[in-house]
């Protein structure tokens, strides 16, 4: 088993838990991860420059990235319980549900008691709500333009990211 170190730097330096001095910060780096290399790491950053991307083109249609992921679940067919849409966007209930009151507040979805089960709540489009698709499919293909990827790319883009989900859930 590799000793473990906590690297300590002093005038270049390296020390030890033990205290043991060590001149070549090789010994410690050569074997650790570099973030130009993490696949983890290269679709996070990725994720963080499109979620800006998106934020000029969503602030007026008067949502937040996470509030789009949530509209973009909505928009597909059929009546939806949170459990359902947590499910389809990976967002936590307990994010989920404070996000779906602000968009009840803007007029976007309603949320009803389910008559067949009390304890669920049936989320619904409201016309407004509806409406802003059209509005948010500009953006998103806006959004898409911007990345500067090819239709076969994107479609590429998300062939990996489904295989990458799939081997990991």
């Amino acid at each position: 088993m590799p000793t473990k170190y906590l690297i300590i730097t002093i005038n270049q330096v390296y020390l030890n838990a033990i205290g043991k001095v060590h001149e070549d910060k090789n010994d410690y780096m050569q074997n650790a991860p570099k973030l130009s290399e993490q696949v983890c790491y290269a679709l996070y950053s990725t994720s963080r420059v499109i979620t800006e991307a998106y934020k000029p083109l969503l602030t007026p249609l008067n949502l937040t990235y996470p509030q789009y992921v949530v509209m973009m679940a909505m928009w597909e067919p059929g009546k939806k319980n949170i459990s359902e849409i947590s499910a389809r966007t990976g967002i936590g209930n307990a994010t989920l549900t404070p996000l779906l009151k602000r968009l009840e507040d803007a007029g976007f979805l309603v949320r009803s008691v389910d008559p067949n089960n009390e304890r669920q709540k049936i989320i619904a489009l409201t016309d407004k709500g509806i409406n802003l698709g059209s509005e948010a499919k500009k953006a998103s293909e806006t959004a898409l333009c911007a990345t500067g990827l090819t239709e076969s790319d994107a479609l590429e883009v998300f062939r990996l990211c489904a295989k990458i989900k799939s081997h990991l859930s």
